[in-house]
């Protein structure tokens, strides 16, 4: 198999190192990097990976990087061409992902700065809460263009929402497509329009009553499982996401994926980061694409991204 190119993943914690191992074992990449600022921690951790090398048969190397405030280290996440940020503090029990915009900003800041400095080409794919904020924060800090920072958010929502349908429907996973837009929190749009179970439309298999129930439960799946872990936050899906992104851009699969990403124009909305379907490659999001939504669908839509902007320009100063 061949393999080409260098992703790095920012923050070692149960998410970060998790993402890690799911880019070393896809045996796609030539080099995963992964950082943190525990001393020794990404070191040890990579090395616990490389040793799995073997048995799940990759070649991949992982190499650890332990970074520093100021900048140290991170001439080893050189030229690469994916940098994943997951550095950040998780939530707790009763926090809202607005409750870690203060902390997280002067950290995302911080590995974004560094980022533009040794890998000025990469994309960036952004997971650190609030995503809508971090990531409009990331593409300020780096000076990239829009096309080259994204969030994962989308993906995130839509996986939990196919889940729950599933699983409330008593039927495989594979037989259930869904969709989630807007933004990752309060305002994040369902599109049941676009959702089939079997082949049939969500809404001819269940009632209103339920799909608002299972919208609820997804808009509110990061927070479940906060309170059921007590002292994390989810990484396991969080990561597949992540992961999958990254996948899309060192192939340049162009796959189209509901992710966090620029929209100039399409569905009448400028200028705000937002949760839409994207055209993933090389270059990151190549084209946002425009669904066919109901007039509730492309309302909420727009209301979402009113919500999310106003706290985008506050993280200017930030």
């Amino acid at each position: 198999m061949s393999r080409s190119g260098k992703v790095t993943v920012v923050g070692a914690g149960f998410y970060g190192s998790t993402t890690a191992l799911r880019l070393a074992e896809y045996d796609l990449f030539e080099t995963v990097v992964l950082t943190d600022i525990v001393e020794g921690k990404p070191e040890g951790l990579a090395l616990d990976i490389n040793q799995s090398r073997s048995i799940e048969n990759f070649e991949t190397k992982v190499i650890g990087a332990t970074t520093t405030a100021d900048g140290g280290g991170y001439e080893k996440t050189a030229n690469s061409d994916v940098v994943v940020i997951t550095a950040g503090l998780p939530r707790k029990p009763g926090m809202s992902r607005m409750d870690l915009i203060g902390i997280n900003a002067g950290i995302v800041r911080g590995v974004a700065e560094n980022i533009a400095k040794h890998s000025p080409n990469a994309v960036v794919i952004v997971v650190s809460n609030p995503l809508d904020e971090m990531t409009a924060l990331a593409q300020i800090a780096t000076k990239f263009s829009y096309n080259k920072v994204m969030g994962q958010a989308g993906m995130l929502d839509t996986a939990r929402f196919t889940n729950f349908v599933a699983e409330k429907c008593g039927v495989a996973i594979s037989a259930v497509k869904t969709l989630t837009l807007g933004s990752h929190g309060e305002t994040m749009v369902p599109v049941p329009s676009r959702c089939t179970v079997s082949g049939n439309v969500l809404t001819d298999v269940l009632s209103a009553d339920e799909i608002k129930d299972l919208v609820d439960r997804t808009r509110n799946g990061g927070a479940e499982i906060v309170a059921l872990l007590k002292t994390g936050s989810a990484y396991y899906a969080p990561s597949a996401a992540a992961a999958r992104m990254a996948k899309a851009v060192i192939t340049n699969s162009n796959e189209v994926m509901p992710v966090c990403a620029w929209v100039n124009g399409e569905y009448g909305i400028s200028g705000v980061y937002l949760g839409v379907e994207a055209q993933i490659g090389k270059q990151g999001v190549t084209k946002v694409v425009e669904s066919n939504l109901t007039t509730e669908e492309l309302t909420s839509l727009k209301a979402a991204a009113e919500a999310v902007r106003t706290k985008q320009a506050d993280v200017k100063n930030l």
